[in-house]
């Protein structure tokens, strides 16, 4: 398999509050970039990794900008679209204790979201390519991009390229007239690995089971029989991993995954993760460590663990993208958790 990695999907301006601030308490708000796809394809440049991302962004300066960060990390960004539309925004709120993180949009009319189902062409955009990775959020943002996700997964399949789904499902998107279940059923039909956590199972999916992240501890059993119902769902699948996140307050929570690939249902190590610096992004940076490990031919449940310790770092780091490096990773998941300084 090449190990070049393709990923599709939005990238936003993303303004964020101060440390643990109310939207507004001060009138500084941090900008930085981010967005699904793109924090893939930055975690996979962290590792060394040949990693594109594709999307459409408008012609200004602060596209520019977004174009310039990313490029920072080693990402490819020369198959970026330019169309008419804006940036999208999303305004972050981080939660503390009892509080918890809040996200609002203002993507509509975005570049991608008007970007038509033609924008790209994908037989060149795969040549070279082994991997290719979307999520459900793109999909969520309009029908023209949800028309595009599916045509990109198809051709991905034609290619020859392994696709991976992270099926992210965000209440606040679905706005356009089609339930997350009837687009995603289609996408998810053209994907090989699949990336979730027991919401996104449920809600993007319509596959049910008795899970509940609120009570603070959970039931592993109830997430085997969730991910073998999502395989018999799709029996295109190899794989479906799922994340497993115990919310005892907004900065303590335990993190974990699964992963059943047909043969075996595994359990990697647990973290418990006090004093969040930031969250979003940490599936993001799951599936970058996922990816990453089953491209280099990680055993299951070595790809498992390193995924989720690339995770479980992420969770210190302010910001979108996961700024963590192979090494970093491998120490974590080899059992080193003292945080001890390194000199």
């Amino acid at each position: 398999m090449s190990k070049r990695v393709v990923t599709f999907g939005e990238i936003m301006l993303r303004l964020k509050s101060p440390a643990a601030e109310r939207l507004f308490q001060s009138p500084i708000l941090e900008a930085t970039f981010g967005g699904g796809e793109a924090n893939v394809a930055v975690s996979l440049a962290n590792f060394g990794m040949d990693a594109a991302f594709v999307t459409v962004l408008p012609k200004n300066s602060l596209a520019e900008a977004c174009v310039a960060n990313l490029r920072s990390f080693g990402v490819d960004t020369s198959l970026i679209a330019r169309g008419s539309g804006r940036m999208g925004i999303y305004f972050l709120e981080n939660g503390a204790n009892q509080r918890p993180s809040t996200v609002v949009y203002d993507r509509e009319y975005s570049a991608l979201a008007l970007a038509k189902a033609d924008a790209f062409n994908w037989q060149e955009i795969f040549k070279g390519a082994g991997w290719f990775h979307v999520t459900g959020i793109t999909p969520a943002i309009s029908k023209s991009a949800a028309d595009l996700s599916l045509a990109a997964v198809q051709a991905a399949k034609k290619a020859g390229l392994t696709v991976s789904c992270d099926f992210n499902y965000r209440s606040k998107l679905w706005k356009y007239g089609k339930s997350a279940p009837e687009v995603m059923s289609e996408i998810v039909k053209f994907t090989d690995i699949g990336i979730a956590n027991e919401e996104d199972c449920q809600k993007s999916l319509g596959i049910k089971v008795d899970t509940n992240v609120e009570k603070g501890s959970l039931d592993t059993e109830q997430y085997r029989l969730l991910a073998e119902k999502v395989l018999e769902t799709f029996p295109n699948l190899k794989i479906i991993t799922i994340t497993l996140r115990e919310s005892k307050s907004a900065d303590h929570n335990g993190w974990s995954a699964c992963l059943h690939d047909r043969n075996q249902f595994l359990l990697s190590r647990k973290y418990g993760i006090t004093d969040i610096v930031d969250r979003v992004g940490g599936g993001d940076s799951f599936a970058g460590g996922l990816i990453y490990s089953m491209v280099e031919g990680k055993a299951p449940e070595a790809a498992l663990n390193f995924a989720v310790a690339a995770s479980c770092l992420k969770h210190s780091i302010s910001g979108d993208f996961n700024r963590v490096n192979v090494s970093e990773v491998e120490t974590l998941a080899g059992g080193d958790t003292s945080g001890r300084v390194q000199r």
